[in-house]
């Protein structure tokens, strides 16, 4: 029994350091976004494409690898994705131009999102409806340990190498990765589970799950209040280092501060959902009212020009809600549909970070002149967040049109 928890524990870790992609390729660079722009002789706005570029990657990535991982099982798209990773990395490191970089982070993207989207899957595969919840939790703590140490390593990077080298660092990581799943992972989904790889069955699962209102519900709730995260990424590290004054290494330590929230944040969500005491339901409508209060105080204070304490209280607030809902969408959204893992995962990953790269470039609007474009795009993707899981969630059914024949 012992052996046997190791094994998952030890399994969820490499999990959880594989979703930890999307946010050591998008956050370790982020305190040298202002060097590389100066670099590569560009605008903040353009630069921040290199930022979308890589969100655009991960959505479509996992719209792709999520249904095809139902197909031909978890293993073996992992360990590609995970060596694309370190390739695509390696060669944003020597990229000449912004626009090279732009293209490459858009194929780092898309490689990077097939360890995320099977990960989340073979949770799934591995636990029933009870203890999802908890097993989804773990695995956002681990991979939450990535943006907590992201951009401190990137401001520590900066002090020794340029923006380059934290590309090669980032290619270290996904070559480990691979080698890591390579020994501890084993294959989830048996060929007797396995859809059969055709596009209509493909269609046929994606409308399974679009005609459950609940499972719109989450996937828009998820997609819209990360999205929020999303701007305050590409925002937050020109707001607080050109219009605050802050350091890199300084930004890093706040990024890490808000990061210990949201992790914070999901294991509480995560144990109390788990537990069968709070439905995971009525967390994700206490979630969504705490980040609603934060981006709220947070515009406020960006209008009112309240100062650092005020801008960093509303962060602070947003992202434990954003902590709250996150865990809660996922389990819901792939509760009563678990002959579509692999799809359901790819529908909430791609809403976040397809509509994450809708909202990145809004915050670059106005430049380093201003925090409330950042903040009136956070306020909006919460508020959107709210409205359509108050919409679609009332009055649908977690078990609706479940077409079994499309299996």
């Amino acid at each position: 029994m012992t052996t046997t928890r190791r094994s998952h524990r030890a399994r969820l870790v490499v999990l959880g350091a594989l979703t930890a992609a999307a946010p050591l390729s998008l956050d370790t660079y982020l305190p040298a976004l202002p060097a590389l722009s100066a670099d590569l002789a560009t605008s903040p706005s353009v630069t921040q494409l290199s930022l979308t570029a890589c969100l655009v990657g991960l959505a479509l990535g996992q719209l792709v690898a999520g249904p095809l991982s139902d197909v031909l099982g978890r293993r073996r798209p992992m360990l590609l994705g995970a060596a694309g990773f370190a390739v695509a990395s390696v060669l944003c490191a020597v990229a000449p131009t912004i626009e090279v970089l732009i293209a490459l982070r858009l194929a780092q993207g898309l490689l990077g999102a097939v360890g995320i989207v099977v990960a989340r899957a073979v949770v799934r595969d591995t636990s029933d409806r009870t203890t999802s919840a908890r097993a989804f939790a773990t695995l956002m703590l681990v991979s939450g340990v990535a943006p907590i140490v992201a951009p401190v390593l990137g401001g520590q990077l900066l002090r020794i190498t340029s923006w380059r080298g934290v590309f090669v660092v980032l290619a270290v990581y996904g070559a480990l990765t691979g080698l890591a799943v390579l020994g501890l992972v084993r294959e989830s989904l048996p060929p007797s589970r396995r859809r059969v790889g055709s596009a209509a069955a493909t269609l046929a699962s994606f409308r399974v799950l679009l005609g459950d209102r609940r499972v719109v519900a989450c996937v828009l709730t998820a997609g819209l209040t990360f999205s929020a995260m999303f701007a305050y990424i590409s925002g937050s590290t020109f707001v607080l280092q050109d219009l605050y004054g802050l350091s890199p290494q300084a930004f890093s330590g706040v990024f890490a501060v808000n990061s210990v929230a949201i992790v914070t944040s999901v294991q509480v969500a995560g144990r109390l959902a788990g537990s069968g005491r709070v439905r995971p339901e009525r967390l994700m409508v206490v979630g969504l009212g705490v980040a609603l209060v934060g981006t709220g105080g947070l515009l406020a204070a960006s209008l009112l020009d309240a100062g650092l304490a005020g801008l960093l209280a509303g962060l602070v607030l947003t992202v434990v809600g954003v902590g709250f809902v996150l865990p809660c969408a996922t389990t819901l959204a792939l509760a009563d549909h678990p002959e579509h893992a692999g799809s359901a995962s790819a529908l909430l990953g791609t809403a976040q970070f397809l509509v994450g790269a809708g909202t990145a470039p809004l915050v670059g609007l106005a430049g380093s002149r201003s925090a409330v474009p950042m903040a009136a795009t956070m306020a909006g993707a919460v508020l959107l967040g709210a409205v359509a899981f108050g919409l679609l969630w009332r009055g649908g059914r977690g078990e609706t049109k479940r077409s079994e024949s499309s299996t």
